[in-house]
C-alpha cells in the first residue's frame, strides 16, 4: 500500500521538497547579500517620481470595481471553456446545449453592460 502511494505520487513529493527548498535559499541568500544602507531618500514615500499631493485613502471610481469584476467573470468563462472542450467528445449534445445556454447568458449580460456604458472609461 504504501510503495503503490510512494510510486503515485514521489514525483511530486520530490517536486515539492525541491522547490521548498530554493524558494527558502534563495530568500536566504537575498536576505544575507543584500545591502542594509537605508537613508532618508530610499525611506520616503514613492508616488511615481514625486511628493504625494493627495490622501492615500481617496475614494475609487465605482467604475474600476466594475471593470475588475467583469474581468473575473469573463476570465473564469475562459475557465469553464477549457474542460468543457476536451471532454465535449463524452458529454455529447447536452454538454454542447448546456454550454450555449452558458456562453448566451453571459454575451447577453456582456451586451448590458456594455450599452450602459460600464466599459467606456474616461
Amino acid at each position: 500500500m504504501l510503495a503503490d502511494f510512494l510510486k503515485d505520487y514521489l514525483p511530486i513529493i520530490l517536486f515539492l521538497i525541491i522547490a521548498i527548498g530554493l524558494s527558502v535559499v534563495f530568500i536566504a541568500i537575498n536576505y544575507l547579500a543584500s545591502p542594509k544602507n537605508p537613508d532618508p531618500e530610499k525611506l520616503s514615500a514613492y508616488e511615481c517620481g514625486f511628493e504625494p499631493f493627495n490622501d492615500s485613502r481617496m475614494e475609487f471610481d465605482v467604475r474600476f470595481y466594475l471593470v475588475a469584476i467583469l474581468f473575473i467573470i469573463f476570465d473564469l468563462e475562459i475557465a469553464f471553456l477549457f474542460p468543457w472542450a476536451i471532454s465535449l467528445g463524452q458529454i455529447g449534445i447536452f454538454g454542447f446545449i448546456s454550454m450555449m445556454i452558458f456562453l448566451f447568458i453571459l454575451t447577453v449580460g456582456f451586451i448590458y453592460e456594455w450599452k450602459k456604458g460600464a466599459l467606456d472609461w474616461e
